[in-house]
């Protein structure tokens, strides 16, 4: 089995399973879709429009990281929930590092918890888009071996920063088409 860079591939499957993402799985996700919270100096009150927006974009989001997950637990670059809640380019990067972890014999295990908060909408631009910023806590979330279910090298968890963009497409879904995690950004 090649092993090579454990760390960088690693740290691909990380950004899928959040919000550059990738892969992902494990237990059902601790992703309910958590109502937007807003900076306390921040006077500006939602309209009906952007409520509705943050709300649809978040649960694009916590179907993004499930479907991910999934994914992850059955080594499925392929999944079908991935295309009902991820767009390219996330879409491409999360397949690849599936794949990727698929090809080295490991699957994710464990719990990924997520905190999610909207942090802008944009319903004036074309595309509408809605940002997304979220608290990770992948230290109960495991790359192991498929073989032989030991934890792969250098894939401890922790707790992170990760964004994502919700884009509403022409046909009104949100999905979210970008996202990286910022694992130097403890949180």
């Amino acid at each position: 089995m090649r092993t090579g860079h454990p760390r960088r591939w690693t740290t691909c499957l990380v950004i899928a399973a959040v919000a550059g993402s990738t892969a992902g799985c494990g237990d059902p996700p601790d992703t309910a879709a958590a109502p937007a919270r807003r900076p306390a100096s921040d006077t500006h009150q939602p309209t009906v429009a952007e409520r509705a927006a943050e709300q649809a974009a978040l649960a694009a989001y916590a179907g993004y990281l499930e479907a991910s997950r999934e994914a992850s637990r059955d080594s499925d670059p392929r999944h079908p929930k991935l295309t009902r809640f991820l767009a390219d380019p996330l879409l491409t990067r999360v397949r690849v590092a599936i794949d990727d972890t698929r090809r080295h014999g490991a699957v994710r295990t464990g719990t990924l918890r997520s905190d999610p908060t909207v942090t802008s909408v944009s319903l004036d631009g074309v595309p509408q888009t809605v940002e997304i910023q979220d608290c990770l806590d992948s230290t109960g979330y495991r790359l192991v071996y498929v073989k032989d279910k030991r934890v792969v090298p250098g894939s401890g968890g922790s707790r992170y920063l990760a964004t994502a963009t919700a884009t509403r497409y022409p046909d009104g879904r949100w999905l979210i088409n970008s996202g990286a995690a910022h694992e130097d950004q403890p949180c």
